[in-house]
């Protein structure tokens, strides 16, 4: 098994990466590293840092990446008429590349070993996670838990 000391979650407050947060905790008696993205989601940025704050989370990072990620992601989108089956736009594939690149910068800032996120493998989710974040940093420890 990774030994890693500190790992970095995508983490949204939600169920699934609060679980596996614990699940981080406890497995690889790691610290974790938090980091919420606010790509538009609204109140949602303030119940993940009281959930990660009561998991006895230290290192809590809420970046509001809103502007960043319509200038950068979805205008693009937009210009290359990115719809999936004709029907609908894809803002939250789009939103995991610059997700990744955060968590992987993260790391790099904290001196995590890992990174982790909370896909379930149902989507491409974990596809887009993983590889721009190994397109980043290619000698970077990816823990996909729902994989595991």
């Amino acid at each position: 098994m990774l030994v890693a000391s500190k790992i970095v979650l995508a983490y949204s407050g939600g169920l699934d990466t609060s679980v596996i947060c614990r699940w981080l905790q406890e497995t690889y008696q790691a610290e974790v590293v938090t980091f919420t993205a606010d790509i538009g989601q609204g109140k949602e940025v303030d119940v993940a840092r009281a959930k990660a704050e009561a998991m006895g989370v230290k290192e809590i990072y809420i970046e509001d990446l809103r502007r960043e990620f319509v200038r950068d992601y979805v205008f693009p989108m937009f210009h290359a008429n990115t719809v999936y089956e004709g029907e609908y736009l894809l803002g939250t594939s789009i939103a995991r590349p610059l997700i990744a690149r955060r968590l992987v910068e993260i790391a790099d800032e904290t001196g995590a070993e890992a990174i982790s996120h909370g896909a379930t493998g149902k989507g491409n989710d974990q596809v887009r996670f993983e590889l721009g974040a190994y397109a980043l940093s290619p000698d970077i420890t990816v823990i996909a838990p729902w994989r595991e």
